[in-house]
């Protein structure tokens, strides 16, 4: 069965009693990791029993595929139900896990729950159509933190250590974390050490401890791509690239980048002001970049905007797809709107 987004914490929290495997998968690794951890301790009530849990990797299965169903079947020394954890997990295991589901659902109560967690899978995957189709079984996808969720993840990870953040502070980390929530929350986490009793979070507080190297980099370059600017790009990518960005994270922030210009184009034509309309995003712009935004806002029109996030989506299922190069697709489509804005500047 299919988890939607809506029911995912819900779910992990208190899964169905029938249900004895579950899949995590999407872009965001840190959180495939959080949340099979949140439902190992549901299951377990532990993450390091030996006793209980179960750890391997696809590499274990590779000379000893029949490993995964013995160990799911294993029962505990101590009682209780035990969780079986697989790393790494791709369609190359898909004959594995089915093997170990179809003994896990042969009668009785089940002696673990098997927690599979992939990357990225597309409709196509055997893996995650496995999980999808079995009625005992469930698909949970793990997507980036954006928008309104990352705003709620930061929001909600500073409450539990007594901080507020306002509205400038909350947009300026939106900005900056995000692309994995492991990541989000460590710095949140040392950001909240910081700043100790203190009840608020100050713009000053977050730039002396969080980690915004690889974000600048992302920024310069989809600012440059935004603006025309071909040289800068190219420089911006190669850092983003040395910085361990993957070509997926950076055309997710480049359809950010475009769909908040694409919002602002429309709220312009239905009447609006461009001040007011960009005052209005959330997260707000941060006041570094209002100026270079606003630019952007100017030169390009809703329809532009809207082949952009075409060209932005395509070149994304290409680098999940094709087997080409992925930084190769992704410097191209990035390259063809900065072309795409030069040609709004003569306009």
């Amino acid at each position: 069965m299919k988890i939607s987004p809506a029911r995912a914490e819900a779910f992990l929290a208190k899964p169905e009693e029938a249900c004895h495997g579950v899949l995590l998968y999407g872009p965001d690794s840190g959180l495939v990791r959080e949340r099979a951890g949140t439902l190992t301790r549901t299951i377990a009530g532990s993450l390091d029993d030996p006793f209980l849990v179960t750890e391997l990797t696809a590499g274990d299965l590779r000379d000893d595929p029949a490993r995964l169903a013995d160990e799911t079947m294993a029962l505990s020394f101590g009682g209780g139900r035990r969780v079986v954890r697989l790393r790494g997990a791709g369609d190359g295991t898909t004959k594995a896990v089915t093997g170990a589901l179809e003994l896990l659902g042969g009668g009785g109560p089940p002696p673990s729950m098997l927690i599979v967690e992939a990357g990225d899978l597309g409709p196509r995957s055997s893996l995650r159509r496995l999980f999808e189709g079995e009625t005992a079984a469930a698909a949970v996808a793990c997507y980036l933190d954006e928008g309104g969720g990352l705003e709620r993840v930061i929001e909600g990870t500073l409450a539990r250590h007594g901080l507020k953040a306002g509205p400038e502070v909350l947009g300026w980390l939106a900005r900056v974390l995000g692309a994995d929530r492991g990541v989000t929350l460590s710095e949140l986490e040392k950001l909240a050490l910081y700043c100790g009793r203190s009840n608020a979070v100050t713009l000053e507080d977050c730039q002396a401890v969080v980690g915004d190297g690889a974000a600048h980099e992302l920024d310069d370059a989809v600012f440059a791509a935004g603006s025309g600017d071909a040289e800068g790009l190219d420089r911006a990518l190669t850092r983003v690239f040395q910085e361990g960005a993957s070509p997926v994270t950076v055309l997710r922030a480049a359809q950010r980048h475009i769909q908040r210009l694409h919002l602002v184009a429309g709220k312009v034509a239905a009447g609006t002001p461009m001040d007011a309309a960009i005052k209005g995003l959330r997260p707000p712009v941060f006041f570094k970049q209002a100026d270079r935004f606003r630019a952007q806002a100017r030169i390009w029109s809703a329809a532009r905007l809207g082949t952009a996030l075409d060209l932005l989506t395509e070149a994304e299922l290409g680098v999940k797809s094709t087997g080409q190069p992925d930084r190769l697709i992704c410097q191209r489509v990035l390259m063809q709107i900065a072309m795409a804005a030069r040609h709004g500047h003569r306009t």
